[in-house]
């Protein structure tokens, strides 16, 4: 098949790979299961797509269509081609206001769709919990609902017209047609035709017709996606011969997985922007069947949204300094809540709905049912509260060891009065077989995820996998609710089709496979067909889970496989730069799934897992899919789950040089104190080397750098020299002392960027606080980023034994670099012995970058805005990476706006694209550029002359002035 591949990749105006690295990327999706693909398309054209179709009929392979491979049923696994449209499909083709409809792409990411249309006053309004990386594709698929579904309904509901290749190559358009449409398309002579003719024989069938009604989940499940939805064409079928009435194929291609047609062009109904004047109910229940009783009166108010969460989401962001805030509302221990949004034209209309249904809670229920608090939520509040809603389940991945909330039974749905009985039936089920769930999710649609702990890598949890499965399926049958609400068959559900829809309409459902698509091309063994769920599962039955003996310390997750294990395929990771955020910096830049942090933690647990090295991170295909990491820290506070990718990276390069050696420039950058240090000494001389361009080019062709980059030259005195110098004289002016510090001169600051420790130094001692240095080496942040771990474990021990006993809550240690002081909170509890764990963690919440301090005191009333100018200044700050991971970025913006007329706006970039040494090594410049060029760069461009560029970090200064020509400016320079 190998010689076909390459004859096929020479066809394609896209690209097309067959080696084991992408293969192992794609082999996995956000569900349990892993099979690795034949190969992976990236298609640029539809003529591409044609040559795909081609090639699988006539090697007998199949298409596996992708987007953003967040599906949890396993719809995005197979042994065929996987096609990957987010990379070259993701454009907006044509909208129209008037009419309020826009056809776009499959691989358009629906909150980017939504930025588009928010200043025509317009949104597409079905909405996950994934909405800042799913694709419009992924979501027709599915038949994606999400928690705008009880007034908004369905995709299928928004769904017009879908452009599609037929499995023979053909062409053809689904919309809405009328009665004689119809007829028309039936007497066709082509692949298309033929459709229309057999659905047509079998909504005019008697039998099918009885079938349909009173097998499908009854009316009043709103959410229902079990197999083919011919009750959806049954229903238009019976309109057709009215006036009014018409037919529309998208009904059954939507929520049918990419089993059917693969979908090149999609046209979609829009809706007016909801009323911005909205509020949060957020009830409080004393049990789980008070919670879901409340429901019911909850949905008697027509809210925009009804979510739900239990005690063991809500207890999970329990001591989370992230989440800590977002609990603001909760009061006593709930044991589950229920968050009703209303929506209005004013404040006052708003608050009338919030309060006839916390009257109503009063009024309808006695006790413990009518809830115990109901705290209104508004304002920017709100987010806080979703956020608490979204946050819980990520942070179930984080429990240390193997049992996880598993997505199995996650998607069931059933008639929202019928919730409180059902979930009584459902827990019944649990009990029997000593388990627990999740439940959290969808309440006012009747549909709550429900994950229950399992650990997938033994064989007695495996067995439960599947009762559960069967025994929830039956379930819901009883309750004539739908088995696939809104995550799809996939492999998980397809085997209980049968079991939901009866065995008559699910040969229905076959017999539709076959003619659409009779050579199964399209992503078979998807609800059809599908084989066990509980095989191909991403662990094998009863698997060990390998150690290995690391530098950074583990134990957190009980080892760094187990780290890497945590991601859950949620992809997190490829939001876009219009999103927001910094994670994944790479991947924005490059729109491949090989530059995520899902893709380096899927690399690295396959090859942990299944090596047979000695050494299993010795690997290059490893190396290959790591090298585009920017050690961002991105993903330590944006991973749902807190995969901290650059911990693993460093660690992954320190083993694999262990077998492979340490190449010369990691040496010389991850040293470039020592070497900067020797070259104070002969500056002169070392400055001609840095600036000469003759001299530099040599310098930078020696060392792999590119050549496009400026060097940072060698400062006159460093900064240690310098407060050596004239300590005593600060001193001596120090009028009024209202504290002390410790200042800590990282390697950066201390060589290259002296003149801002100074004024950093002077500032501090103009404000009142005295300053010590007490000497000390580097932050090791260079030994970090290249691997050199063993040197870095020392520079943090030593550093770590020089503050632990002198810096504390009155006496903090600053710094200036971001990267380099925030080691003290990040890497260094990692590296110190274990018996100095817990210390290492308590110096690390007193290392702190100067505005945080200087921020902390202004807010104890010690700084006003008195003691600056009350010169007028516009300032544009763009936060370091790991000051927004580890820190934050307002902490800046507010300390720059005490002067009374400094004026600061955050520019919405996520990482610069520098990251240390990254951007200046020549074979990541341009990616390094493209970073820079998302957002950053154009805010920089747009700013007027007088506007003053401000950036924290060294790094984002340099790539700012190689980017733009615009000196950036260090907060310090500016106060």
């Amino acid at each position: 098949m190998k010689d076909q591949l390459i004859q096929l990749s020479k066809l394609l105006k896209g690209e097309l790979y067959f080696d084991d690295t992408m293969r192992i990327l794609f082999s996995t999706d956000a569900s349990v299961y892993r099979k690795w693909p034949l190969a992976v398309a990236f298609p640029k054209t539809k003529d591409d797509l044609k040559q795909l179709i081609r090639f699988a009929e006539e090697n007998n392979t199949s298409l596996i269509p992708r987007a953003a491979g967040t599906s949890l049923a396993g719809q995005c696994v197979g042994d065929g081609i996987v096609v990957d449209v987010s990379k070259h499909f993701g454009q907006i083709v044509e909208f129209n206001e008037q009419e309020k409809w826009v056809i776009v792409q499959p691989g358009v990411v629906r909150d980017d769709l939504n930025l588009f249309l928010k200043p025509y006053g317009l949104f597409f309004a079905p909405n996950t919990s994934t909405s800042n990386r799913c694709m419009i594709g992924g979501m027709v698929g599915n038949n994606s609902c999400g928690t705008t579904s009880i007034k908004y309904g369905t995709t299928r509901d928004h769904v017009l017209a879908l452009n599609t290749l037929l499995s023979d190559g053909s062409e053809a358009l689904f919309e809405s047609v009328n009665s004689e449409g119809f007829q028309q398309k039936i007497k066709e002579n082509t692949l298309e035709g033929r459709l229309y003719q057999q659905i047509n024989t079998i909504l005019n069938t008697e039998k099918y017709q009885n079938c349909i009604k009173s097998e499908f989940p009854k009316a009043a499940v709103s959410r229902r996606n079990d197999g083919y939805a011919i009750d959806a064409l049954l229903e238009d079928h019976e309109q057709l011969s009215s006036a009014k009435g018409i037919f529309n194929f998208c009904k059954l291609l939507t929520g049918s997985e990419g089993t059917l047609a693969f979908t090149t062009e999609i046209k979609l109904n829009l809706s007016d922007l909801p009323p911005s004047h909205t509020a949060l109910v957020c009830s409080h229940f004393s049990s789980l069947e008070s919670c879901l009783k409340g429901v019911v009166t909850a949905m008697q108010f027509q809210p925009e949204k009804l979510e739900m969460m239990d005690d063991i989401i809500i207890d999970c962001t329990k001591g989370n300094d992230l989440y800590t805030s977002y609990r603001f509302f909760i009061e006593g221990n709930p044991k589950g809540i229920l968050v009703t949004e209303f929506s209005g034209n004013s404040d006052e209309e708003v608050a009338e709905k919030c309060q006839q249904l916390i009257e109503a809670f009063q009024i309808n229920n006695e006790g413990e049912y009518c809830g115990y608090a109901h705290p209104i939520v508004q304002g920017a509040d709100m987010k806080k509260v979703w956020g608490l809603r979204k946050a819980g389940l990520g942070l179930l991945a984080n429990i240390p060891g193997d049992p996880k909330a598993v997505a199995v039974i996650e998607d069931t749905a059933v008639a929202y009065t019928d919730l409180p009985a059902y979930i009584a039936d459902f827990n019944t089920i649990l009990k029997e077989n000593k388990l627990s769930a999740v439940h959290y999710g969808h309440a006012g649609a009747g549909e709550l995820h429900l994950r229950p702990i399992l650990d997938l890598k033994k064989q007695s949890d495996r067995e439960l996998f599947r009762t559960i499965g069967t025994e929830t399926a039956k379930l819901v049958k009883k309750y004539q609710g739908s088995n696939s609400g809104e995550h799809g068959d996939g492999i998980v559900r397809g085997e209980f089709v049968p079991l939901i829809v009866g065995e008559e309409n699910y040969q229905l459902f076959r017999s539709i496979k076959k003619a659409w698509d009779p050579k199964g091309i399209f992503n078979p063994n998807k609800i059809v067909d599908t084989p066990p769920m509980d095989k191909d599962l991403r662990y094998e039955a009863d698997q060990e889970t390998r150690t290995f003996d690391t530098v950074f310390d583990f134990s957190d997750t009980e080892g760094i496989l187990r780290m890497a294990e945590k991601c859950n395929g949620t992809g997190e990771c490829r939001k876009t730069h219009l999103s927001g955020g910094t994670m994944c910096p790479s991947y924005m830049a490059t729109r491949n799934e090989k530059d995520t942090t899902r893709a380096r933690a899927n690399i690295l647990r396959e090859f942990l897992t299944r090596s047979n090295k000695e050494n299993p991170f010795a690997h290059p295909e490893v190396k290959e899919v790591m090298d585009l990491c920017l050690s961002c820290k991105g993903c330590t506070s944006e991973c749902p789950s807190n995969v901290d990718m650059a911990t693993l990276k460093a660690e992954f390069q320190y083993q694999y040089f262990k077998e492979n050696g340490i190449p010369l420039r990691n040496r010389i950058f991850a040293n470039i104190n020592k070497l900067n240090e020797i070259g104070s000494f002969v500056r002169p001389l070392a400055n001609f080397g840095l600036g000469n361009p003759l001299a530099s080019s040599v310098l930078k062709k020696v060392l792999g750098v590119a050549p496009q980059r400026s060097l940072p030259l060698i400062q006159k005195k460093s900064l240690k020299k310098w407060f050596k110098k004239n300590r005593n004289r600060l001193e001596n002016g120090l009028k009024t002392k209202k504290g002390e510090v410790y200042f800590f001169a990282d390697e950066f600051t201390n060589l290259l960027d002296s003149p801002i420790g100074i004024r950093g130094i002077e500032l501090l001692y103009r404000l009142g606080y005295s300053v010590k240095m007490p000497e000390h080496p580097e932050s090791g942040r260079a030994h970090f980023s290249k691997g050199l771990l063993k040197e870095a474990k020392h520079l943090a021990w030593l550093n770590f034994e020089i503050f632990k006993h002198i810096v504390n809550e009155k006496i903090p240690l600053v710094g200036i670099e971001p990267s380099c002081i925030l080691t003290f909170r990040d890497e260094y509890p990692r590296l110190v012995d274990e018996k100095d764990r817990e210390q290492a963690k308590k110096l690390g919440q007193y290392a702190m970058m100067i505005e945080t301090f200087l921020l902390q005191e202004a807010n104890k009333g010690n700084i006003t805005p008195k003691d600056f100018t009350s010169e007028t200044k516009h300032i544009k700050l763009h936060g370091h990476c790991h000051q927004k991971a580890l820190a934050s970025v307002s902490d800046t913006a507010q300390l720059l706006s005490i002067p009374e007329n400094y004026h600061v706006e955050v520019i919405p970039s996520g990482c610069c694209g520098m990251a240390g040494s990254f951007g200046y090594e020549a074979e990541h410049y341009e990616v390094s550029m493209r970073i820079g060029e998302l957002v950053l760069f154009p805010a920089v461009r747009k700013a007027k002359q007088d506007t003053l560029i401000v950036a924290p970090g060294t790094s984002c200064r340099h790539q700012i002035y190689d980017g733009t020509k615009r000196k950036a400016l260090h907060p310090v320079e500016v106060l």
